[in-house]
């Protein structure tokens, strides 16, 4: 009789997060995080077709962490900078926890045919909760590319708001 696992594909994303974070992408394989879960690697490809599908399974379930506090905060204030500032500080912890993946060349060549496709939908995600403080969706969605773009490659919320701000309506 087959042993039964509790919330397996939970536990899989979870220690392939771990591996991940603890030494890196690259040493992450689906046969180790199968070996350390008790379970064959057959069984791992039950749920997940790949590494990469495994790795894009638990950035989602953060990323939609993220998003969620950002709509939270835009549906709670009327004031753009406030979501903004909650865009830019999940942005940094989101990039930070997951700087042994987005800083490895294995991981970057891994995901470089999906990268067009999901920044549009990340930039998309981002533009939404600013689009009541925005004159059109363009706008939001080039705020959103820049808070993105700048955000990943170290801008300080303060250098980044001083330019952003003069792009949204008058603060209601």
């Amino acid at each position: 009789m087959p042993k039964i696992i509790e919330n397996l594909p939970q536990r899989l994303l979870e220690e392939a997060k771990n591996q991940i974070l603890q030494t890196g992408y690259s040493a992450m394989t689906i046969r180790s995080v199968a070996h350390q879960c008790g379970v064959g690697v057959g069984t791992v490809y039950n749920y997940y077709r790949s590494k990469e599908e495994m790795v894009a399974a638990f950035l989602l379930e953060d990323w939609k962490k993220c998003t969620a506090n950002i709509i939270s905060c835009a549906e709670a204030t009327s004031k753009a900078e406030e979501v903004l500032q909650e865009m830019h500080r999940n942005l940094v912890s989101f990039s930070r926890q997951y700087a042994p993946i987005f800083e490895d060349h294995t991981a970057a060549q891994s995901f470089s045919g999906s990268h067009s496709t999901y920044h549009g939908l990340l930039r998309k995600q981002l533009a939404d909760p600013l689009g009541k403080f925005c004159k059109d969706a363009f706008t939001a969605e080039f705020i959103a590319e820049a808070v993105l773009t700048w955000t990943m490659a170290g801008k300080s919320f303060d250098e980044l708001y001083c330019v952003l701000k003069p792009l949204f309506e008058k603060e209601k």
